[in-house]
């Protein structure tokens, strides 16, 4: 199951890798598959098409949880950790997803019949933010008559609503600046 995930996962990387450098359209499987050191019969028992790697994206963003969930782990304040998440998330977004790939992804959760992976629950990001929430509940530090699911809902709304905004104006104006700012009075509504 491990290799199984790791080539997934190098297939993914190196697609949205080539994506940022050469562009959606100037991107072809065999490219690829070449950079990620694979094989076309790997690639396609993953990914039936280089269109259904758009939803993957969301496979890239739970590696960056899983590469900062060590300082997570340190961190005491659950409001702390939300908002260092977020500004690791957004920064590497800044820094290698396109607006025109994220936008892409938006539109394929929308118009897609099949799994949403924005809104997989199983996800690492939601794994994660219910293991954050539910220990700022327990502290009192985050408000308890709402459900763990309900807050960890509504903190992927605002950072889901951060990012369409983002890319609906283009990439006008800092995206992790401007969570910075924006984010910890948005998330009063959950915070004691």
């Amino acid at each position: 199951m491990k290799k199984s995930n790791a080539t997934k996962s190098k297939i993914v990387s190196a697609a949205w890798k080539l994506f940022y450098e050469q562009g959606y359209e100037d991107t072809t499987v065999d490219e690829i598959i070449a950079a990620s050191k694979t094989s076309k019969g790997s690639f396609y028992h993953y990914f039936k098409s280089k269109d259904e790697l758009l939803g993957s994206l969301s496979y890239l963003f739970d590696e960056k949880y899983e590469e900062i969930l060590p300082t997570v782990k340190t961190m005491d304040k659950a409001f702390d950790k939300l908002i260092y998440m977020n500004g690791e998330l957004f920064g590497m977004i800044e820094d290698s997803v396109s607006i025109d790939l994220l936008g892409r992804l938006y539109s394929s959760q929308l118009v897609t019949k099949g799994e949403k992976q924005l809104l997989d629950y199983t996800r690492m990001y939601y794994k994660l933010l219910r293991e954050v929430v539910s220990e700022g509940q327990k502290s009192g530090e985050i408000r308890s008559d709402l459900s763990t699911n309900d807050i960890v809902k509504t903190y992927a709304l605002l950072e889901r609503g951060l990012l369409y905004d983002w890319c609906i104006c283009n990439g006008d104006y800092p995206l992790k600046d401007y969570s910075k700012k924006l984010l910890p009075s948005l998330l009063n509504y959950i915070v004691i």
